[in-house]
């Protein structure tokens, strides 16, 4: 029988970033300050594009797209976003749905399972995700417990634990 393992991913639903983005839109249709304004928000493939005619209204925007995501129970570390910058008579913010764990943040996160993890436990990378295994379940659940109390600015999920 193979060792114990889990994986550690950073992923996003789509249809939950589909729907929040739908839901910002039509609260900014509805919403009396945001009327004449010029106002949207736009999904296309994983960045999101916000739309308004003072920088000021993109941020508001940007806090009514961060309360839909909340709400969706979408982590906001898996937004990557700037300022908003003017282009002609209008204010942009496009806003990037981080999928996937990045080598650097990988390597980060296979050097503290390293450094602080328990002896016999080894991480492997594999594309945009962690391989964890180890000989005992109970290494493998402290792992994910000493995982969850550092902040490596993605959002974690830890799948196929068997």
């Amino acid at each position: 029988m193979a060792d114990p393992s889990f994986d550690i991913v950073s992923k996003v639903d789509a249809q939950e970033i589909d729907n929040a983005v739908n839901q910002t839109a039509k609260e900014i249709r509805t919403r009396f300050d945001f009327r004449d304004t010029g106002a949207s928000a736009e999904l296309s493939g994983e960045s999101i594009l916000l739309v308004a005619n003072t920088d000021e209204r993109v941020k508001a925007i940007l806090d009514v797209l961060q309360e839909k995501f909340v709400k969706r129970g979408i982590s906001l570390k898996a937004l990557t976003f700037d300022e908003p910058k003017a282009s002609g008579k209008e204010f942009r913010l496009p806003v990037t749905v981080q999928q996937g764990l990045s080598e650097e943040k990988a390597r980060a996160i296979a050097k503290k399972i390293r450094t602080d993890g328990p002896k016999g436990v080894q991480a492997q990378i594999q594309g945009d995700q962690l391989r964890v295994t180890g000989k005992k379940r109970d290494d493998l659940q402290r792992v994910i417990a000493l995982l969850k109390g550092e902040d490596f600015e993605v959002p974690l999920q830890f799948v196929n634990y068997r």
